[in-house]
């Protein structure tokens, strides 16, 4: 019956005029997220993968724990260029505000205590959440709250941060978004960028899909499970996200518009087929305790970072950080890995 009811629900955009669509849309996003208290909970393989591979190779080296320092390390940072100043942030898309109520008590920690976060989302039942995990860590009067839908966001003051996590990929309307955040960040401000950049509605690129449905053919039938609809799928379905939400709306046109708009501080892109079977999808299929299991994943892995070296695959997310002007030496994985190369332009 879910199945049915989704099927139903994509059918019905499909055909709607466009400012239903976006209606729908708007409305499946209000429900979804309005009781989802965890948003970014991961299969145990996922971080197992992480940990072997994501954090040693990718982040540690600039000084990157995981996405979440990411943001604590380059606020910081800021909060270094001007000590005595008010450090202004603003979080786009921030839902329940969990990061951004850690990010605000890790400061604390530091002894920073001169700032403000403002967390900008469309639904209020997940402000709402991050309003209560704010007062239970102590940090209420270092959050605030504008309830906003950021397709069509009217900022009204200048930020030494713009935050962008896991938010870029649900909005439609990407080239408004960067020209506002040029206006309102600082001449040395910084845009933190945490996202997805493969192709829109999370679909696999031809290149990748090949690539997969070759794995999958001969992948034991256990680990074709999909725990998202609750089947099983014998052959992969290359399945467009987009067609009934906001999800993966635009995402292949997150990283030209940023390289358009932007100059990169760092950049760390990673990842292409490893994501179908370590995301909640597929991972839970794959137990990191197993030595078979992990064998399979290692194997993904290599490949795909084989692939996206020699240029054949396209990382589908990324890490950034952004300014108004030229930066001198930026700060990337390597030398061939630079925005332009990983930019994937569709045929």
């Amino acid at each position: 019956m879910r199945n049915f009811l989704r099927a139903v629900w994509s059918q019905l955009i499909r055909i709607a005029p466009p400012w239903l669509a976006y209606r729908l849309r708007y409305l499946k996003e209000l429900l979804v997220f309005r009781y989802q208290s965890n948003v970014h909970d991961l299969p145990p393989i996922f971080h197992y993968w992480s940990n072997r591979y994501l954090g040693p190779q990718i982040f540690n080296p600039y000084g990157i724990r995981d996405p979440e320092h990411f943001f604590f390390k380059f606020v910081s940072e800021q909060r270094e260029r001007h000590p005595a100043a008010r450090l202004t942030m603003v979080s786009i898309g921030s839902g329940n505000c969990d990061m951004e109520c850690r990010l605000a008590s890790a400061l604390r920690a530091e002894g920073i205590d001169n700032f403000v976060i403002e967390c900008i989302d469309i639904n209020q039942a997940m402000l709402d959440r991050g309003i209560k995990l704010a007062e239970a860590l102590g940090v209420a009067s270092y959050i605030a709250t504008t309830i906003s839908d950021f397709n069509n966001w009217q900022p009204v003051k200048q930020y030494d941060v713009v935050i962008a996590n896991q938010c870029l990929h649900h909005i439609i309307e990407l080239e408004d978004l960067f020209s506002k955040v040029k206006q309102v960040l600082t001449d040395d401000g910084r845009f933190l960028v945490s996202d997805m950049i493969g192709r829109n509605g999370h679909l696999r690129w031809p290149e990748a899909l090949g690539i997969i449905n070759t794995m999958w053919s001969q992948l034991p039938e256990k680990y074709k499970y999909n725990h998202m609809r609750q089947r099983q799928e014998p052959q992969f379905i290359n399945h467009d996200c987009s067609t009934s939400s906001f999800e993966g709306i635009r995402a292949q046109d997150i990283l030209p518009l940023l390289v358009a708009n932007f100059h990169f501080e760092l950049f760390l892109p990673f990842g292409n087929l490893i994501f179908v079977f370590i995301d909640r999808t597929f991972g839970y299929n794959f137990n990191p305790e197993v030595v078979e299991d992990r064998q399979i994943i290692d194997k993904i892995h290599a490949r795909d970072e084989e692939g996206m070296h020699s240029g054949e695959l396209k990382p589908t997310q990324m890490l950034a950080v952004l300014c108004k002007t030229p930066v001198a030496q930026p700060r990337l994985r390597n030398a061939r890995l630079t925005p332009e190369f990983c930019v994937r332009v569709p045929s």
